[in-house]
């Protein structure tokens, strides 16, 4: 240690390990942040490329350039396995490892099926561009084939999408695919019509969007139902295969399945050997250290946090945010000396979720907005929480073309052949 700074490593270039890397600027530490792609993600936009809104170059920007002009910070690309806590390393899955003195580990959660992990062959979920992209192929192609379908009940399906989990992700995936599904039709298709579409969100809860007030909630289903989306509640599902989806007592045949029902946090407690709860997260102390490991933290949706009045932090981006801004004020105090406690304090900003592209619902606490001010209100939110000024400019274009014309500009087909005349169910897995 003698030879060289003191190395903080962070794994995961997500909100939290991101801001954990730029909140450690100027300080006398090396910083070597890990992750296994080379870009940071803006995900609350992931459903706007997986709908033909936005491209992902729009929304996600090289980890090496955001921190370009950080000269005591060193990007590695690479997939970390595990953490040998005896040698004070975080092991590398091509064989390599890199030590540390203290460690953040942000790697963020993944899907999670219940048990049923089978399902996910059938009901991708969305965390990730390449999960964006196949579902923005998926959706496409679904319109394609049904414009030279002959059999009405396979036409039917596919024609019917499916969204399991009516969170914000579910509600604004619901509501994007039928604008999507409208402007696409309209004119561009010989043989089909709007009418032809039929979305269907399927939510084993009484209501959705349930972080919300029930008041919002409310006017959030009549919105969508308003547009079209078919929105049964109190159904969970049993069954998920090729052909469909069964929840409750009924069965929906359709080629489309989107899974936006749960998460679960990435390993970490496997790698430290340590337990975690129902969904993998780690319980930390009030600094957000692992409990009998102070120099190692854990942040983000891998980490279970308990504010003052017993509700857990929730998994969202300004959290990871502010965590990672915490723990990097936390090493440097350390570094200066000062070993006082410093509890994290976690700050709402509010909840938000847009239903259509002129209709949002936004929870404040103190304030509640909905309808078409909320939608601008969010629109200028998620602009002002991009990380590069360009992209603030394009994506606020593309929006203003898609809000006067409806027509989206990504409407591409990629990672297949179009043409192909083999059924979808069978291109989806090439």
């Amino acid at each position: 240690m003698a030879d060289r700074k003191h190395r903080v490593v962070i794994v995961g270039g997500g909100f939290g390990g991101l801001a954990a890397a730029k909140a450690l600027a100027g300080a006398d530490v090396e910083i070597v942040l890990i992750d296994r792609r080379n870009h940071h993600l803006f995900q609350p936009l992931l459903y706007q490329v997986a709908t033909a809104a936005l491209s992902p170059s729009e929304i996600a920007w090289p980890i090496r350039h955001l921190l370009r002009r950080q000269s005591n910070a060193r990007v590695l690309m690479a997939t970390v396995i595990g953490v040998d806590q005896a040698s004070r390393a975080v092991l590398l899955e091509d064989g390599g490892s890199v030590a540390y003195d203290s460690l953040v580990l942000a790697t963020g959660a993944q899907h999670a099926y219940f048990g049923h992990d089978d399902w996910e062959t059938f009901a991708p979920g969305l965390k990730t561009v390449e999960d964006a992209t196949a579902i923005r192929r998926k959706l496409l192609l679904a319109l394609e084939a049904a414009e030279r379908e002959t059999d009405p009940a396979r036409r039917r399906a596919l024609l019917t999408f499916a969204i399991i989990g009516a969170g914000p992700t579910g509600v604004e995936m619901a509501g994007a695919i039928v604008e999507l599904g409208h402007t696409s039709i309209k004119g561009q298709f010989n043989t089909l019509s709007p009418a032809d579409l039929r979305v269907v969100l399927i939510e084993g809860a009484d209501r959705v969007l349930l972080n919300f007030e029930p008041d919002l909630s409310e006017y959030t289903l009549n919105a969508l139902r308003r547009m079209g989306v078919e929105v049964e509640l109190g159904q969970p599902v049993v069954g998920i295969d090729r052909d469909g989806v069964s929840f409750g007592d009924q069965r929906l045949d359709t080629k489309t399945i989107i899974w936006a029902a749960g998460v679960a946090a990435s390993p970490v407690a496997k790698w430290l050997g340590i337990d975690s709860d129902r969904a993998g997260r780690v319980q930390v102390e009030p600094d957000l250290s692992v409990p009998g490991l102070p120099d190692i933290f854990v942040i983000g949706d891998v980490a279970g946090i308990l504010q003052p009045n017993g509700k857990p932090v929730p998994g969202v981006a300004p959290a990871a945010k502010q965590a990672g801004k915490h723990v990097a004020r936390v090493i440097r105090r350390r570094l200066s000396g000062d070993m006082s406690a410093l509890p994290f304090r976690y700050k709402h900003a509010g909840d938000l979720a847009t239903i259509g592209k002129s209709s949002a619902v936004i929870d404040f606490g103190w304030l509640k907005l909905k309808g078409w001010f909320a939608w601008w209100v969010w629109g200028f939110a998620h602009i002002y929480f991009l990380v590069e000024t360009r992209t603030r400019i394009v994506i606020t274009m593309n929006w203003l073309w898609i809000y006067l014309t409806g027509q989206r500009s990504a409407r591409l087909i990629t990672h297949g052949e179009a043409t192909s005349r083999k059924p979808l169910d069978e291109v989806d897995e090439d």
